[in-house]
């Protein structure tokens, strides 16, 4: 394990400007961890009961917005409520 040494003036600066990116993240996150939640594709094809495959084809098409993070893919609650709203109105018409 290595020790570096800094000056107590510079140490302070290093410390505030990470208290003040950790009081950034907790805005950012705080807010809207309570206002939205997100599934996951398991979670998305067990409520609106369909096959990954569908889910997928939902994704190309544009059906479901979804955010990518990596190589899992998340859905809003509400765009999923959306699409379920949508489907029962086009059941409605016919």
């Amino acid at each position: 394990m290595d020790i570096v040494a800094i000056e107590s003036k510079t140490f302070e600066q290093m410390k505030g400007r990470f208290e003040d990116f950790t009081r950034q993240i907790k805005n950012l996150c705080g807010e809207n961890q309570d206002k939205e939640k997100w599934l996951g594709n398991d979670d998305v094809c067990s409520l609106l009961q369909i096959s990954p495959r569908t889910l997928q084809s939902y994704r190309d098409n544009g059906t479901l917005p979804y955010s990518q993070i990596g190589r899992k893919c998340y859905y809003k609650v509400s765009d999923i409520e959306d699409l379920i709203s949508q489907s029962q109105r086009s059941k409605e018409q016919k």
